[in-house]
């Protein structure tokens, strides 16, 4: 019986230690923690799932172009596609919602005082917006990011999600999706 506890104990510590050197490797290939995220909604369906796990980095970890390494919808050139689309999705925190970060594509970059309804697509703004003066943010307070779930119908700066993401509030940027492994995370999270 003792023989089979001791084994028990070396197997868990052997399978910690594992896993710990593993979460040290994408620390340092991806340059921050936690270096996986699970997608907690449907906000970015079809490109990403409830439940996906997915590898992230910091967004100039690799040299992309791009404000702060953030390539937008608006400015990456059309073979630049992640996630199924143009454009970076990144990860960021929201004072609309605290504690929960957002997994969203960048869809253009605005400058502190710019009209950014000229460059929004109307297609994401809601009905009866015909001018700035009709958004929330516009003229841009400040320098950051008009962000969209690609599953959702409006720009994140107009449904209340969250207002201009600023670059101090971007944690990392998606790089690879792995199908279902986040309901792992999800689970442990009790979400």
């Amino acid at each position: 019986m003792i023989r089979a506890l001791r084994q028990a104990a070396r197997d868990a510590a052997s399978t910690a230690l594992g896993v710990a050197l593993v979460a040290a490797l994408l620390f340092a290939v991806v340059g921050v923690w936690p270096p996986m995220v699970a997608v907690e909604s449907g906000s970015m369906e079809p490109h990403m799932e409830r439940g996906d796990l997915i590898v992230v980095s910091d967004p100039t970890r690799f040299g992309d172009d791009g404000v702060a390494g953030v390539r937008t919808a608006h400015e990456a050139p059309a073979e630049h596609r992640t996630f199924g689309a143009r454009g970076d999705v990144i990860v960021f925190s929201s004072p609309a919602l605290p504690g929960t970060p957002i997994i969203h594509r960048a869809h253009f970059h605005v400058e502190a005082g710019e009209n950014w309804y000229d460059e929004a697509n109307p297609e994401y703004l809601p009905p009866g917006v015909d001018s700035c003066a009709d958004l929330t943010d516009c003229p841009a307070p400040r320098s950051g990011f008009i962000t969209k779930g690609d599953a959702n119908a409006r720009y994140d700066q107009v449904n209340g999600n969250s207002p201009i993401v600023t670059r101090d509030r971007i944690r990392s940027e998606a790089r690879v999706r792995i199908p279902m492994l986040g309901h792992i995370r999800l689970t442990l999270a009790g979400e």
